[in-house]
């Protein structure tokens, strides 16, 4: 029997808003087309009104968040939870992304972060927008639903919600699944070349999302298509690691590629 990750059982329980570490900034919680959104604005905004999207697990390791914030950042927020970055998380994005721009005047050019399974929504809508992307920071980022949640090949996969992530792809057969080549480790190609920046952290004994079935294809995909692509690998850090305890080299990543 598979071990189940802790990891995912305990996020989803945490709490929106002012309660997980951003008390020290407004922030505005409402809904957006029937899904929880949040904004959090910085006590200052810088001038070019820049902004990073968080594409899950709200307020999980939000150093990087707040040391963006720091620097006059917005950091957005919608839910897309059970939808694995299909083609209707990235419509309800396209929605969220003109709004944030009409409402609170942010930059063309938004930065993604991608936790875990929130790297198939990043790469899924940046691969459809890639004019409105400045640069992607995946976090031990999910790049091929075979491998989570479907636990296909090395990783320990999620049977539960495995079966919610067919649902939303409409893969209804093992056929279905044989035959389904999309997501990130297909689609990344397509933002090498338009030349976004991409970083990815990962742990190397990852056992939820092993970097050789995730970030590795990935890598592949950009030095085939001649793309910019960094990683930063955590040594003997196993289960499912996010974000780094000083999010230095993160933060210069993404002022770099501004």
């Amino acid at each position: 029997m598979k071990k189940i990750s802790i990891l995912f059982l305990l996020i989803p329980f945490i709490t929106f808003g002012q309660k997980v570490g951003f008390k020290e900034y407004k922030s505005k919680e409402f809904e957006f087309e029937g899904r929880k959104a949040i904004i959090v604005f910085p006590n200052k905004a810088n001038k070019k009104k820049n902004w990073i999207w968080r594409a899950r697990f709200w307020g999980h390791e939000p150093q990087l968040d707040k040391a963006l914030l720091d620097k006059g950042f917005h950091v957005v927020y919608v839910d897309v939870m059970h939808l694995f970055g299909n083609q209707q998380a990235v419509n309800l994005w396209n929605g969220f992304y003109d709004y944030c721009r009409e409402n609170y005047k942010l930059s063309e050019k938004v930065v993604l972060e991608g936790m875990s399974r929130g790297g198939l929504i990043i790469y899924n809508w940046a691969a459809q927008n890639t004019d409105k992307v400045a640069c992607i920071y995946g976090d031990a980022p999910v790049c091929d639903i075979k491998s989570w949640p479907g636990g296909l090949y090395s990783g320990i996969g999620s049977a539960g919600m495995w079966n919610h992530c067919k649902r939303a792809y409409g893969l209804n057969t093992d056929e279905d699944v044989k035959a389904y080549k999309e997501g990130p480790i297909y689609n990344a190609a397509i933002i090498a070349k338009a030349k976004i920046p991409v970083i990815h952290v990962y742990g190397a004994i990852d056992e939820v999302v092993p970097y050789k079935e995730n970030t590795a294809l990935v890598e592949k995909q950009f030095e085939k298509a001649g793309g910019k692509m960094e990683v930063i690998r955590k040594e003997d850090v196993g289960h499912h690691p996010h974000c780094l305890e000083d999010p230095t080299p993160l933060v210069n990543f993404i002022m770099d590629a501004l």
